[in-house]
C-alpha cells in the first residue's frame, strides 16, 4: 500500500482490496506484497477476484497510510479456504 502511487486501497475488517476501476495496474505494488496476494488480471479465476475487489472497494473505507500489521497476518496465507472467513464488515478504527 505504501508503494501505490494513488489511494486505491480499501480496508475491511480482515482484508484489504484494490479498486479495480481506478487502479492503473502499474505493477509497483505486486513485488511489495508480503504474502504474494496481489496477482495480475491474467491468472485463472481473475474475474472472481476482480469482482470481489470492486464490490468491497465501493463500500469499505479508503486507506492511504500504513497501519499496524495484524497479529495473525503470518497465518493467513496457509489457512485453507481463507476466503470463507472473509468478513464483509468495513474496518473499524
Amino acid at each position: 500500500m505504501e508503494v501505490c502511487p494513488a489511494d486505491w486501497f480499501y480496508e475491511g475488517e480482515n482484508m484489504i482490496v484494490i479498486n479495480t476501476e481506478e487502479c492503473i495496474y502499474c505493477a509497483v505494488r505486486e513485488p511489495e506484497c508480503p504474502v504474494d496476494a496481489i496477482k495480475p488480471d491474467t491468472i485463472p479465476d481473475a474475474a472472481k477476484w476482480i469482482a470481489l475487489n470492486q464490490k468491497y472497494a465501493e463500500i469499505w473505507p479508503n486507506i492511504s497510510e500504513k497501519g499496524a500489521r495484524p497479529s495473525d497476518a503470518d497465518s493467513w496465507p496457509d489457512t485453507p479456504d481463507n476466503l470463507a472467513q472473509l468478513s464483509e464488515n468495513p474496518a473499524q478504527h
